[in-house]
């Protein structure tokens, strides 16, 4: 989305082209065809095969479409800004208080133009990561399309950093970042709102937070005035999902097999917790499945503390009794803006490498949100851990597992490597490591809340999703809880020189996953009967406490029935089936009379169901 503010402004934009195997490049001009309001705007060719968008009116809205071949994709622009009030704090004191790792108060003050909202606390009682939290009686929806939230904040310049937290139409939180308190006095900010949200937004709250664990002080500060930048409304075509497919259906036929969990953020004050128990059921799961090994990529505790680690420790011990072997690398909530000690004293090293059965893993430790914060050490280690495999004949593949990801696929990118280029450092090596050896590579990570796949450059990246807290995003987008178990098909030489010489057509199909949500009930719907030549929609959903979760992509589902169904596209049919189960379409066909039983798999729990068939009805 574009946003430019009135008659005379302009704005950027490319366009990127994938292959099949996500290998990228940029669509040179001269290749596009452009579809657009000529008497809204003015698009010419720029440099470095940009284009520059140019607004002839004071206001509007409308879609550029580029066109490549048969393919086609949009970008909505908009023209204008108009300034809506949400909040003026003339009702501060209806307005509530809260507080991590932090005490505070809140009440009406003279403000910036009337009244106002002072916002106290106390950040001295911990070092870990502070907040202060100011909501409203009710949250406010806010009318429009809003690329923007302005608002008055009167500081004192001890650099805290200020955030709006909204509900987005699915419910998803989205947070709105400000620029650091480092000012004194009033002055007017603005919170850009991310492209891709859903609207209308809804006002949670305002907070501040320290991040810094030597800054221990107590404040007061103003806020007044918010008010949204509204521009005129647009909407875009539905962007089709993309599934990838190193998501797999099952992985249980592949030679080797490990598993990864993140994000259960326990604390030891509350050891018996749902997220606790949540915890124990991932790692329950897990050695049910009986990996080779478990990689615990990060948040497995929440404050720190050493006896978070010690809870964490014991949990292991009891959970996993000294039959699987695992590897705990660290995130941010191992740290919490303080030391990494208190890790190190019960697990050791926060980074390193290991092989195992021809693949070379590499761990580094983003726990201050970045890698050079873990140690130069550890990046010049994955340079030359890359290097020793390219040349090791024993060495197939690498698998690079951090926290952090390079990439955060939800709007708000909140949740991502802070260094651009620190990420495309990683993105970079990856790639040019598989493409000139014709080795694997793969990266895994964690953080964001959801499960999420993808492939930049042909290499695939995994965000697992959360083992304990709740998700962060949709359920149908992978926000539920889980974990994921992979396979691994180790790359030979040979296979190795194929990719090699063939890297712009091939890749590497070594490594899957199967994405298993903690599964409470798995409720299969399907007709009771279907007629021959009309097709019925068969679902699946999974409930986990009041969470539904659809039987879909990014959830690993098996799909299968009785010998006289196929799954799969009514064109790879045998002769002697009488129906066909679509997954893809989500629907069952009935090719003649019979009955037939569909069968639905999530995380290792089938439920069946029976399907008569019945001849089409007569004119």
């Amino acid at each position: 989305r574009l946003g430019i503010a009135g008659a005379g402004g302009s704005a950027a934009f490319g366009v990127v082209g994938y292959d099949h195997n996500g290998n990228s490049a940029p669509i040179e001009p001269d290749d596009l065809t452009l579809d657009y309001d000529r008497n809204l705007f003015e698009v010419t060719p720029a440099e470095h095969g940009y284009f520059t968008v140019k607004a002839r009116q004071a206001t509007g809205s409308g879609l550029i479409t580029a066109k490549v071949g048969k393919i086609t994709t949009a970008v909505p622009v908009t023209v204008g800004f108009e300034s809506k009030p949400v909040a003026d704090f003339e009702d501060a004191a209806k307005w509530t208080f809260a507080a991590a790792r932090a005490t505070g108060s809140l009440s009406a003050a003279p403000g910036q133009s009337g009244g106002g909202l002072k916002l106290s606390y106390d950040f001295t009682t911990s070092t870990a990561t502070r907040a202060a939290y100011a909501s409203p009686p009710q949250q406010i929806v806010v009318d429009g399309q809003p690329q923007a939230f302005g608002l008055w904040i009167n500081s004192t310049g001890k650099g805290e950093w200020p955030s709006l937290e909204f509900y987005d139409a699915l419910g998803q939180s989205q947070i709105l970042r400000g620029p650091y308190l480092t000012w004194t006095g009033w002055q007017y900010v603005e919170f850009p709102v991310p492209a891709g949200v859903n609207y209308p937004l809804k006002l949670r709250r305002f907070y501040v937070a320290e991040t810094r664990a030597d800054a221990k002080y107590t404040n007061d500060i103003l806020i007044d005035g918010l008010v949204a930048k509204v521009p005129p409304s647009i909407t875009a075509p539905a962007v089709p999902k993309v599934a990838d497919p190193v998501v797999k259906a099952d992985v249980a036929k592949a030679p080797w097999r490990f598993a990864v969990m993140s994000d259960a953020q326990f604390v030891a004050r509350n050891p018996d917790s749902d997220i606790v128990r949540n915890a124990r059921r991932t790692l329950k799961e897990i050695k049910a499945a009986k990996p080779d090994f478990l990689l615990i990529n990060g948040d497995l505790v929440d404050e720190a503390s050493p006896e978070d680690f010690a809870l964490a420790k014991k949990i292991l011990d009891e959970e996993l009794g000294g039959e699987l072997k695992y590897h705990y690398i660290p995130g941010n909530h191992e740290v919490m803006g303080g030391k990494i000690d208190n890790f190190k004293a019960v697990f050791g090293d926060t980074y390193g490498t290991f092989d195992h059965k021809g693949t070379r893993f590499v761990t580094l430790d983003t726990s201050r949100l970045n890698l050079r914060g873990g140690g130069y050490d550890q990046v010049a280690m994955l340079r030359s851990e890359l290097d020793k495999a390219a040349k090791d004949a024993s060495v197939g593949s690498v698998a690079v597992l951090f926290h952090v990801p390079p990439r955060d696929p939800t709007p708000g990118k909140g949740s991502q490597l802070g260094d651009r280029k620190e990420a495309a450092l990683v993105e970079g090596w990856l790639a040019a490591f598989q493409r000139d050896t014709g080795k694997g590579a793969a990266f895994i990570g964690g953080h964001v809340g959801t499960f999420n796949a993808s492939r930049v450059d042909a290499v695939p990246y995994f965000i697992n999703g959360n083992s304990g807290k709740n998700p962060a995003t949709a359920p149908e987008d992978g926000g539920f809880t889980g974990w994921s178990l992979w396979g691994v098909d180790p790359v030979t030489p040979a296979e190795a020189e194929h990719v090699r010489r063939n890297w712009f057509t091939d890749a590497p199909d070594w490594i899957g996953t199967q994405v298993r949500p903690h599964v409470d009930e798995l409720t299969l719907t399907a007709p009771a009967t279907v007629a021959v030549g009309a097709p019925a929609p068969v679902t699946a959903a999974i409930r986990q406490d009041d969470r539904a979760v659809p039987a879909a992509y990014p959830v690993s589902v098996t799909w299968s029935g009785s010998p006289n169904l196929h799954v799969g596209t009514r064109q790879t049919a045998k002769p002697w089936h009488v129906a066909v189960l679509d997954p893809g379409t989500g629907t069952i066909t009935a090719l003649r009379a019979g009955q037939v039983t569909v069968a639905v798999t999530v995380s290792g729990v089938t439920r069946q169901a029976t399907v008569a068939l019945t001849a089409k009805a007569a004119a």
